[in-house]
């Protein structure tokens, strides 16, 4: 077998819970785990309660358009409306004159439920962002906007 030499990491580090990609993750899981347990007590998930959260921006977007702005498969996303359906929190038409695609609307019952949640939600954003040095939180989200932009191309 042939000896490699270490790969050096692209930033100092003494090891891997000190690079990026190992902390950004460690952050999401925080954020991940904090709003579990709080939309827990609404009855919703992480994936519903994106899914609520985009259709009240956008009404009408169609199952892959909802995928796609809430970062899970098409499959998943089925399979949330489908729940969010079942529960009076959303209205998508039997049938469509043209297409596939079947846009979704928010019911009275899933604005409630909506309002209700982001008050639990938008606590933790506060928290979050409070933790950030206030003249920072802009180029911090800068950061993120440029970080996501060198992966996805």
């Amino acid at each position: 077998m042939e000896d490699r030499m270490p790969v050096e990491p692209p930033h100092p580090a003494e090891d891997v819970l000190e690079h990026v990609g190992y902390r950004l993750k460690r952050a999401h899981a925080a954020l991940r785990g904090a709003m579990d347990k709080a939309l827990r007590e609404h009855g919703l998930t992480v994936p519903q309660y994106a899914c609520l959260e985009v259709l009240a921006a956008r009404p009408g977007m169609s199952n892959a358009d909802l995928a796609r702005a809430t970062f899970v498969t098409r499959q998943s996303m089925n399979v949330v409306m489908r729940g969010l359906e079942d529960a009076g929190l959303i209205d998508r038409p039997g049938t469509v004159e043209t297409g596939r695609a079947r846009p979704a609307d928010l019911t009275a019952e899933g604005r409630r439920l909506l309002h209700a949640a982001q008050e639990s939600v938008y606590a933790i954003e506060a928290r979050m962002t409070r933790a950030v040095p206030g003249q920072r939180l802009a180029a911090l989200l800068e950061d993120f906007d440029r970080i996501a932009q060198a992966l996805d191309g």
